[in-house]
Parts: C-alpha cells; sequence; structure tokens
C-alpha cells in the first residue's frame, strides 16, 4: 500500500525528471476531461468506444505539439541558442537533443500495446510517458540512419541486480542480432574489476554466445568491449583468452582530455569520499563496511543478508555528492557518485566518459564520425535504469548520445525487438526501392 510518506518522498526533486513530469501534466488535461469514470456503470459499449477516442485523439494532439518543441529546441541548439527555446523556457533542466523525437508516432504506438486511451480511473503515467520516449528515441535513431554504438549498463539493464548474464538470459540473442547487423556493443558498468576472470563470470553467457555464434564473423565477434568502473577499465573481446577477454592498457584507449587524471588528484578525491562515507556510516548508524578499490571507493554491508535502508543510501549519495562538488578537488576531477541499490560507490570519471571511450575506440565510416573520429551522439544509443538526477549513474550518459531508460532487464529485450522490427522494417523498405 503506498503511504502519504511515500507519496511525497516520491515528489521530492531528486526523485523526478522533469521533463516526463511536464508531459504528464499536460496529458492530464485530456484525461480528466474525456476519461468519463462514470461510464463503469453504463452498459452502452459505443460510449466507451468514443471516450477513448477522443482521449486518444486529443492525447496524440498535445504529444505532436510537444514534438514540434523538441524541433524548435533542435533549431536553436544548431545555431547556439538552445537556451532561448520554448521548451528550454517550459523545462530548465532541459538538455541536448541529438534526434528529432517523433512522439506523436510513438504514442499511437505504445497505446496499441498499453491501451492508454481507454484507461478511465488511471491517468497516463510516469512509465507511459518514458516508454513512449523511448520508442520515439529508437525511432528517431532509425529515421537518422541507424544505431552504430549500443551500449548498455550491467545491473537491472541486462540481467537482475547482482545476478549475472547466464546463457539463457533472453538479452543475449537480441544482442547478437544487433552485432550481426554491424553495429557495436559496449557494456558500460559501474563494476570496477581489474581482472577479466571477474567480468567473465558477471557476462559469460554472453561472451560464449558470442564464441559460439554461426551468424556472426570473426571480424563482428570483435566489434564489443567491456568497459569497467565507469570509464576505467576497457576491455575487448578475444577469442583466444580463457576468458574471453583481454585487458587493455589505459594508456593505449584514453581520451586526450583523461589524461591530466593523474593519481595523486584521484586518491585525494577518493580520500576524501571515504571521509565523507565514514562520516555517514557513522550519523546514520549505518552496519557498513568500507571498500576502497584502484579508482573507487565506497559501503557495502558488513552484516551479511542486511539491506540498507533507501533513503539511507540517498542521503549518502547526496550528502557525499554535495561535499566533492564544494570541494577542490572535486572541481579538477570528474566523478560518479551512485546508489548501487544496497551500497554507495563514488567513482573516478562517470558513464558519459566511458560512452565516449566506446565512441573513440570504434570510430566509424567519414559519414557518421564527428571531427576526432569518435562515433557521433545521433549514432550512439546508451540503455540503462539510473536516469534520475541524483544518484544515478546513466544520468550523465545523456551528454554524449541517445538514451533509452528501462526498469528491469525484461523491459531491455521490449526495447531490442521494437528496434529489432524497425531495422528490419526499414532494411525491407530499402530493398522494395531498389
Amino acid at each position: 500500500m503506498t503511504t502519504r510518506y511515500r507519496v511525497e518522498y516520491a515528489l521530492k526533486t531528486h526523485r523526478r525528471d522533469q521533463f516526463i513530469e511536464w508531459i504528464k501534466g499536460l496529458l492530464a488535461v485530456p484525461f480528466v476531461l474525456h476519461s468519463q469514470p462514470t461510464g463503469v456503470f453504463e452498459s452502452r459499449t459505443g460510449t466507451v468506444a468514443q471516450m477513448a477516442e477522443e482521449a486518444h485523439r486529443r492525447y496524440a494532439e498535445i504529444m505532436q505539439d510537444v514534438e514540434d518543441m523538441i524541433d524548435d529546441h533542435i533549431a536553436h541548439q544548431k545555431v547556439g541558442l538552445h537556451s532561448q527555446s520554448k521548451l528550454k523556457l517550459l523545462v530548465p533542466t532541459i538538455g541536448e537533443f541529438f534526434t528529432r523525437l517523433p512522439l506523436a508516432d510513438a504514442f499511437r504506438y505504445q497505446d496499441r500495446k498499453r491501451f492508454i486511451s481507454s484507461r478511465r480511473f488511471v491517468p497516463p503515467s510516469f512509465n507511459d510517458i518514458r516508454l513512449i520516449l523511448n520508442t520515439a528515441q529508437l525511432m528517431g535513431l532509425i529515421n537518422a540512419g541507424g544505431v552504430d554504438l549500443a551500449t548498455f549498463d550491467g545491473d537491472v539493464t541486462l540481467y537482475e541486480d547482482g545476478k549475472c548474464l547466464e546463457p539463457t538470459n533472453p538479452v543475449i540473442q537480441r544482442i547478437i542480432n544487433l552485432m550481426s547487423h554491424g553495429t557495436k556493443i559496449g557494456i558500460v558498468t559501474a563494476a570496477g574489476y581489474t581482472e577479466a576472470e571477474k567480468y567473465y563470470g558477471r557476462l559469460y553467457g554472453l561472451l560464449e554466445a558470442i564464441k559460439e555464434s554461426t551468424i556472426l564473423s570473426p571480424s563482428q565477434k570483435e566489434n564489443i568491449v567491456i568497459m569497467g568502473g565507469e570509464s576505467n577499465f576497457l576491455f575487448k573481446y578475444d577469442p583466444t583468452s580463457p576468458y574471453l577477454l583481454a585487458h587493455l592498457h589505459r594508456r593505449s584507449w584514453i581520451l586526450p582530455s583523461m589524461s591530466t587524471w593523474n593519481q595523486q588528484t584521484i586518491t585525494n578525491l577518493l580520500d576524501l569520499a571515504e571521509v565523507s562515507l565514514r562520516e555517514c556510516v557513522a550519523n546514520l548508524s549505518l552496519p557498513a563496511s568500507i571498500l576502497r578499490k584502484e579508482r573507487a571507493v565506497g559501503i557495502i554491508p558488513s552484516e551479511p543478508g542486511y539491506r540498507f535502508p533507501r533513503e539511507s543510501l540517498e542521503e549518502t549519495v547526496l550528502n557525499v555528492q554535495k561535499k566533492l562538488e564544494m570541494s577542490e578537488v572535486g572541481k579538477l576531477l570528474p566523478f560518479c557518485a551512485f546508489n548501487g541499490g544496497n551500497d554507495v560507490f563514488v567513482d573516478i570519471g562517470d558513464k558519459s566518459w566511458g560512452v565516449c571511450v566506446c565512441q573513440k575506440y570504434f570510430g566509424g565510416s567519414a559519414s557518421t564520425v564527428d571531427e576526432g573520429g569518435s562515433i557521433r551522439g545521433d549514432r550512439t544509443l546508451h540503455v540503462g535504469d539510473q536516469f534520475l538526477s541524483a544518484g544515478s549513474n546513466d544520468f550523465k550518459a545523456r551528454v554524449v548520445g541517445t538514451t533509452a531508460w528501462i526498469a528491469s532487464p525484461a523491459e531491455t529485450v521490449e526495447l531490442l525487438d521494437e528496434l529489432g522490427a524497425m531495422m528490419g522494417a526499414k532494411k525491407e523498405l530499402a530493398a522494395g526501392k531498389e
């Protein structure tokens, strides 16, 4: 049962996405005007059908209006005036768009699946709009040319939290299908291991499936990398390795802007983060142990089976993040403080850097890369589950490419099925024109 406290807590700024909440508010008006909840007492089927048809029309009109405002925002982006767009004035937190978003078409697609217009008591929800935006983003990518690079978070995106990618996971064949169409794959995870064996333990189902695949050419099998610790450890697929992964020395792949991350500054930031974490553990009386890694520090339960209260995790994230942001060392070095579900970690760098490394590592043809030779943001899709503004490590990936916000591994499978169907339809259309 949802308590009043939980409802109020969910309304806190750090628990909301302003763009989705704004669209939800727009759709609330036609829901109130056209939902006709009294129809539940009536037996006239025509009334229900008319209600759904009218609600569908009004919802689609609103999504078209939002789509037009996004087009206007993109036009302002191109001339360096995005801060003056109407959408930016209405939703101050809105960022950069890499492609158009055909929201009206995406709404029609999701309405056929979720029957949003037929509901009389439950208005369009956060999840409805999140999924509409995901579909619109896939449509935008396909219309813009396709997906050259797809990057994925690990926990809750590819597999359940704390689990691994087992051979029976249905997402495996979807990823292999993407690779067979030439899409490069990056697993960008917070797990900061330095050994190939540990990544193999988490991803062995996918790696073994790639090795045994008969639909992938040898060159296509090499189109996958693992970026660990957000942006700190890079491994490539290697069929000759016992764990099918080869560690790449940092000097061979770091971006020029990452070369200034010297060890002393890294140590100073992690020292400050550790002090802040210890203060939170003491203040909140948490049964926690500090875990220090090469480029990360965090807290984990010190008692087997113990789960930290969600509020304690988020208090810790926000506390540590604010202290680091206000510090001198925090201004010198990018970092990510995030809630991992039952732990809190501070990593050097963040997923925007991790995705950028994947874009640079794979590169592409002259028509699909930027001036630096990296795959462009409008040809990149990052899929993850953490996109709220605080304590969410997928959030920063929005600045380097398009994104899809999922809530479970099952949604990732659905998303990739949508993408596969769109890619197939585009291929058939192209073949028909020849």
